[in-house]
């Protein structure tokens, strides 16, 4: 017979453990403008998620399979998981390596 699963039992980074820390140390608020910081959020999501620019460009097949393998592995298509690798990048939160 197959054991039932526990719907808590997973694993946890150690930022999605110290957020939920941190929500059953009681440390969440609700904001009073609820309404105004959700509109603020879907604004904000809604810029960053617009695509308004196709690039083409050539890579070698070693790295494409190497990003396609990283895309599957946290479960994205390769070319969002590229535009985000870029998107990151760019705003500046990875370092150079020269």
């Amino acid at each position: 017979m197959m054991k039932k699963r526990n719907v808590f039992d997973v694993r946890l980074d150690p930022e999605e453990q110290e957020l939920l820390n941190s929500i059953e140390r009681n440390e969440w608020k609700s904001v009073e403008n609820f309404e105004e910081e959700r509109a603020f959020a879907k604004a904000a999501a809604a810029n960053f998620l617009r695509k308004d620019a196709r690039v083409t460009l050539r890579i070698s097949s070693g790295d494409l399979r190497r990003l396609k393998q990283k895309a599957a592995y946290k479960g994205l298509p390769y070319q969002t998981f590229i535009a985000s690798v870029l998107h990151e990048y760019a705003a500046g939160h990875f370092s150079e390596v020269i």
